[in-house]
Formats: C-alpha cells, sequence, structure tokens
C-alpha cells in the first residue's frame, strides 16, 4: 500500500515537474516571440526611418548641399589707392559699410593666427573631413539629456558654413544641414582655403570682419606684423566679442588669450618658452578700455572722391545713389585716384596749421577760410583739394571747394567769360586799344563800373587792361561779345554749370559778380584750358574703379574738347603771364618757374581769389569767412596761399617757359565811345590799377590794428583788388 502511494506521489510530481516544463517553456518561447517581434519591428523602423531620411536628404537637403564658396558675396570695404612718386599704388583710404571687411590672401595670414584659432575652436580641423564625429555624438547627447538646443561641436568648416550663409537658426534640420555642407565643403576645399575663409569671414567685434580690420583696429598693424600674443588676443574675441572685446574688457581678453596660449602650447604648436614670452607681454592697443571709439573723418579730398564715384554710378549703371553707395561700401571696389601725395601734403601742412595762414591786421570773429583746388592742366586730374582751414573734425562738414558752396569770383572771371570769348571769336587782340574811361555808353545797358580809386587811363590796350585789371574795359568787351555769348561760352565750352540764368547779364559776367557764384573746382577746371593749348578737358579725381575681382565698374578716361584756338590760348597765357608778373597777381610770382593767373576781388573785399598756373599745374584758391563779411589784409590772401603753396611743389622741377604768342597787329581803337552820364555803382567790386607795395606771406605776423600802415586801403576798397 505505502509502495502503491509512493509511486503515486513520484508520479504526480513528475507530471508537475513537466507541466512546470511546459510552462517556464512557452513562456519562454513566448518571451523570444515577443523579442523577435520587436527586433523585427525596431529593424524595421530603422530601415524606413533610413529611407525617409534619405529620401529627406534626396529630397529636401542634396539641392543645398553643393557648396561653393565663389558663389556667397560676401560685404568687402573698398580701398581707394594713389601712385606715389616712384609710380607705385599706396592705400591712402578705405571705404567701409556696416561689415568692415579686407581680404587677407592665406600666404599674409601668420601661422600664429591660424594655430590659435584652429587650438581653441577645432583642434582635430587638420584631420577630420568636415565633421568632427566625436564632437558632434557628445553634442547630440547633451542634447538630448539636457533637453536643451545647445548643440555646440561646431567645427571651424561648420562655423564658417554658418557665417556665409548666415543661418544661425538652432534647430535639429539647420545642424544636419550643417554636416552635410561641411562634408561636402571640405571634398571641394583644402584646409587652406577653409582656414583662409573663415579667418577672413568671422566678426572680429567693434565693426571688424575678418583678421584684417581687427588687426587694424586693435592694435593699428597689418596681420603679418602680428605677434604671437596679439594673435591670441584677436583669435580670444570671437568666442564672444561683446564679452572679450578688449575695448571693452581687457581682463577678459587677456583671460581668454592665455587659454588660447595654453591650449597652442598643449597641442604643440608653440613651445613653452614662446607661450611665457607671449603670456608675458604687455599688450599695447590703440584705444583704451571703456574709451569712447574715434570717429572716422575723411578728409576733403576723399569726400569729393566719393561723391563723384557714387555721380558716376547713378548716371552709367542707372541706379538710385543709396544703391549706389551700397555698392561702393560694400562691394570691394579698388578706386584709383588721381592724387599727388606729396602736393596734398604741401596743401595741407598751409590749410591745416593756421599759423601758416595771412594774417589780417584788423581781426574778425570768424576764422578766415579758404579753398583751394589744384589740377594736372593736361589730363584734367585733380591732384590736390582742400575745403576749408584748421583740422577736420567731421566727414560732411561745409566743403568750400565744390558744389553746392559757391562764392562770387570777382575779376577772376574775366578771362574765362570776356577776354579769352572775345578773342576766341576775333573782336579783339592783345593790341587792340580801347578808351578807358568813365563816360562810355553800351549799346546793351546803361549800367557801367567805375575803376577802383576812381582811376582812368584814357586808351590803352586789351593786354594792358587785363594785366591791371580795368573794369571799364571788361564791361565795353561784354556789350561787343554780348552776355549770351559769354554765358554760352562758360556753360557749353568751359564746363561752368553752377550759374543762374540771372547770371546772364553784365555785371554778373563782366565783373564776377554773380547771384550765388562759382565753385573753385570750376574755377580750375575752366582755366586749365588756356595752359593746354586751348584743350578743355572735364576735372577728374580718379581714373578707375575695379571690383574685387579686378573688373572694371568705371573707366574714367578724360573728356577733352576744344575750347579756344591754339593761337588764342597761347595769347591768354601770354597776358596772365604778364598780370602776375607785373599787375595785380604779381604776390604769386615765385623765382624759378613761370607763373601766370588773374585775382579776383567782390564787393567790400568779402572774396579774394587768384586763379593761376604753371606749365605744370593750375590752382584755385578762395578766401573769405562763411558769413560774408569784409576782409582787412595787406595784400591779396588768396595769392599769398596760392604761392605758399605752389612754390615749394615746383621745387626742383625743371624749368620750363609758357609757349610763345602772336599778339597781333594793332587794330585801332576798340569801340564806339559817346559820351554818358556815369552811374554810382557802390555795389560793384572795383579792381586797382597798381601793384601792393607791402605783400605779405603766409605766417608772417602782422600788427592787429596798424595807426599808419605803409600803403593804407581805403574803407570798403580792396587794398590789393583784382
Amino acid at each position: 500500500m505505502n509502495s502503491w502511494k509512493t509511486k503515486n506521489n513520484r508520479q504526480k510530481a513528475i507530471a508537475a515537474a513537466d507541466a512546470a516544463a511546459r510552462t517556464v517553456s512557452g513562456t519562454a518561447a513566448l518571451v523570444l516571440r515577443i523579442l523577435l517581434t520587436v527586433l523585427l519591428v525596431l529593424l524595421l523602423t530603422g530601415l524606413l526611418f533610413t529611407c525617409i531620411f534619405a529620401y529627406y536628404v534626396k529630397t529636401c537637403l542634396v539641392t543645398d548641399l553643393d557648396v561653393k564658396l565663389s558663389d556667397f558675396t560676401l560685404a568687402l570695404s573698398s580701398t581707394i589707392w594713389y601712385k606715389d612718386e616712384n609710380g607705385e599704388y599706396q592705400e591712402l583710404e578705405t571705404l567701409a559699410g556696416e561689415e568692415n571687411r579686407i581680404w587677407t590672401p592665406y600666404d599674409e595670414i601668420p601661422a600664429y593666427m591660424e594655430h590659435a584659432a584652429v587650438a581653441i575652436e577645432d583642434r582635430r580641423f587638420y584631420d577630420h573631413k568636415g565633421v568632427d564625429w566625436y564632437r558632434t555624438a557628445g553634442a547630440f547627447a547633451n542634447m538630448f539629456l539636457t533637453m536643451k538646443n545647445d548643440f555646440g561641436g561646431s567645427t571651424i568648416t561648420q562655423q564658417l558654413i554658418k557665417n556665409v550663409t548666415q543661418n544661425d537658426d538652432v534647430t535639429v534640420q539647420r545642424k544636419l544641414v550643417e554636416i552635410f555642407k561641411a562634408l561636402e565643403l571640405e571634398k571641394t576645399y583644402d584646409k587652406q582655403e577653409i582656414i583662409e575663409w573663415y579667418l577672413n569671414v568671422v566678426y572680429f567685434g567693434e565693426g571688424c570682419y575678418g583678421v584684417y580690420t581687427a588687426a587694424e583696429t586693435y592694435f593699428g598693424k597689418t596681420p603679418a606684423e602680428l605677434s604671437l600674443a596679439e594673435c591670441a588676443s584677436i583669435i580670444g574675441i570671437t568666442n564672444n566679442p561683446s564679452r572679450y572685446d578688449p575695448f571693452i574688457s581687457r581682463e577678459n581678453n587677456k583671460q581668454r588669450q592665455e587659454l588660447i596660449l595654453h591650449e597652442m602650447y598643449d597641442q604643440g604648436y608653440i613651445t613653452y618658452e614662446e607661450y611665457t614670452q607671449a603670456v608675458a607681454e604687455e599688450l599695447d592697443f590703440v584705444q583704451g578700455e571703456d574709451e569712447e571709439p574715434v570717429s572716422k573723418v575723411y578728409s576733403y579730398y576723399v569726400e569729393v572722391l566719393i561723391d563723384d564715384v557714387l555721380d558716376d554710378l547713378v548716371e552709367r549703371k542707372g541706379i538710385n545713389r543709396e544703391t549706389a553707395r551700397l555698392m561702393l561700401f560694400s562691394g570691394g571696389y579698388q578706386i584709383y585716384c588721381s592724387m599727388n601725395k606729396s602736393v596734398q601734403d604741401q596743401v595741407d601742412q598751409i590749410y591745416e596749421n593756421l599759423s601758416n595762414l595771412p594774417k589780417a591786421y584788423r581781426a574778425s570773429d570768424q576764422q578766415l577760410q579758404s579753398a583751394i583746388v589744384v589740377m594736372d592742366p593736361y589730363t584734367g586730374e585733380i591732384i590736390a583739394l582742400s575745403g576749408g582751414t584748421g583740422e577736420k573734425t567731421a566727414s560732411y562738414n561745409l566743403n568750400r571747394a565744390v558744389y553746392p558752396t559757391r562764392r562770387p569770383p570777382g575779376s577772376s572771371i574775366k578771362p574765362i567769360a570776356v577776354y579769352g570769348p572775345a578773342m576766341e571769336y576775333g573782336l579783339i587782340t592783345q593790341t587792340t586799344e580801347v578808351n578807358d574811361a568813365p563816360d562810355i555808353s553800351l549799346s546793351g545797358t546803361t549800367w557801367f563800373p567805375r575803376n577802383s580809386g576812381g582811376t582812368y587811363r584814357g586808351v590803352v590796350t586789351i593786354r594792358q587792361a587785363l594785366i591791371s585789371s580795368l573794369n571799364t574795359v571788361s564791361a565795353q568787351i561784354l556789350d561787343k561779345l554780348t552776355p549770351a555769348a559769354s554765358y554760352d561760352f562758360l556753360t557749353t565750352r568751359l564746363g561752368v554749370t553752377s550759374l543762374e540764368e540771372s547770371d546772364c547779364d553784365y555785371a554778373p559776367l563782366a565783373l564776377g559778380q554773380l547771384t550765388h557764384g562759382i565753385t573753385v573746382r570750376e574755377m580750375a577746371q575752366a582755366y586749365c584750358a588756356f595752359v593746354n593749348d586751348g584743350v578743355f578737358t572735364q576735372s577728374r579725381m580718379y581714373t578707375l574703379v575695379t571690383d574685387a575681382a579686378g573688373v572694371t565698374v568705371l573707366d574714367n578716361a578724360p573728356v577733352t574738347s576744344v575750347a579756344f584756338k591754339e593761337s588764342v590760348a597761347h595769347n591768354m597765357v601770354d597776358m596772365l603771364h604778364a598780370a602776375a608778373t607785373w599787375g595785380t597777381g604779381s604776390e604769386a610770382s615765385f623765382s624759378g618757374m613761370p607763373v601766370a593767373g588773374k585775382t579776383g576781388t567782390t564787393t567790400n573785399n568779402c572774396d579774394r581769389w587768384f586763379v593761376g598756373f604753371t606749365p605744370y599745374y593750375v590752382a584755385a584758391v578762395w578766401t573769405g569767412y562763411d558769413m560774408p563779411e569784409p576782409m582787412y589784409f595787406y595784400g591779396n590772401p588768396a595769392a599769398q596761399i596760392w604761392k605758399a603753396v605752389m612754390q615749394p611743389v615746383h621745387a626742383g622741377l625743371i624749368w620750363q617757359d609758357f609757349p610763345k604768342a602772336s599778339p597781333g597787329a594793332p587794330t585801332g581803337i576798340f569801340g564806339d565811345f559817346d559820351e554818358e552820364e556815369e552811374e554810382p555803382d557802390d555795389e560793384q567790386p572795383d579792381d586797382a590799377t597798381t601793384t601792393p607795395t607791402t605783400p605779405t606771406t603766409p605766417g608772417t605776423t602782422q600788427p592787429s590794428e596798424p595807426s599808419e600802415p605803409a600803403t593804407p586801403p581805403e574803407e570798403n576798397t580792396p587794398a590789393d583788388p583784382a
């Protein structure tokens, strides 16, 4: 019985074990099936995701992956160049828009600069193919763990792409596109090209884009001149310009610089000795911490040059001025200007230092102002220019040399408005005789001017009249020429554009008392035709403008026309040479070179001019006050300034004679001289008939109020009117 029970129990136990085994086996099989199902689902999902991602890349990203750096247009600062005495072009000025950038080729970038950037930004730059997968994986893991869209992990190649595309959206899509673009970019460009672009594109604070403007802004150097310590300081700014800009915080910049130097040493780019020396080097920044930045002040010359280029861009490209300015200041243009630096330096020496200017014997509350334009009469190039006296403290303030600033030219207009045109039309020669008298009747008007001091000479030649600047003769010549012919000659043959319709009259054209006046530039431009055998050439501030690739944007070749017959030009030069040697312009003459020219004085001495030339150059000078008032100087300050500028300019130049003139045979007394009662004309300028006896050179000290000057000027009468 017991044996049977034992056996029965054993069978039950076996059955139970079998059942348990079957249960475990079934469970295991179920779990296995579940695991296999999950794995299969994951595999299928992965494959599906891969297919979808591949389709997404193909349809959405691939079109953006063909990366060519040449396709990106960067804002580049334009550069103005002048030709030095050796014929080599030198940089004069940089024109920068919102992005101040001058491209620096790879071979001009210091190795220290490159290695500093690599050491702190992308230590595996030379090994990876555009993407540092270690940093990228860590960045994505950090993103998912912290649930922040702060990817990090960008290589220099990726940063370059972000900078040139200006796409810095914080999204997964942007990051993926950036990764694929980086991989594609490094298939086309080598590491040198990428680092060159990166260091020319990245922002360095203070409006500086690229290492050139950064080096110039912070240290006043070119990149090639930077030391190791300076390179590390500049690279340190890129991480956070608002924090590491040394003009904002020297301490923060120094901390970042030392971190970069340590990384460079740790990665083997510099030795320990170089590291310690660079850390100890005192950085000499061009501006102190928290100092107000110095605003850009363009010279008068550069301002006129900019306006000329903008005007030509508007006219020739058919664009508005705003677009032209954008092109000029961000197009990387190379502008080859007409400046002769040595002549401009001489102009600046006189005009910027007030002690070099003529001194009034009766002081004014206003500063004496003046403007000058110096031209090459054979090419039309403006080689020097100034629009005011004293230090220039702001850009685009009043420029007295060019439009819209205009001042009446007085008798300096006579050669171009009266004598020259009349001789061109065969109405006069040098030897034509005219009656200098107060009671002449003109055919076209009842007006008639007075001579200075009421002095009249009777019958004189045209040559004598011009030398002595006789108003009566000028009026008679204009009467035969007619104001209309004079006005037309000025505007169509001599390039004068600033006249008003009201200037087509006797007093404005015969005596230069124009409604609003004329510009200094126009006066210099018109006189060039005399010395250039009668050929008029439009004035120009530049010869050529090219884009960053060297393609011509503006070709500013000379524009010429014949204003006078050659014989007329030679006769005018001959008479003006006499006027500047023995006549009213004698203060401008100097030894070593023949000088020709004409003075000009307006009512009450409010404006004094001298427009003159040598066989080399033409220069027009105006002097006066911004708010017109009488000027009290010994002699003509404009002629004195002209000489102070031009005499040193001609030192060492080979003597050249003016061309010989043929005055022509006497033609008898000019015109009809019917007597008429003299009409008072207190508002017209008077011209002197004698040369000054007490000339003053710039810088000579005169008494502020002499009691008995050697040649005292009459009240409201020019001491040396032209």
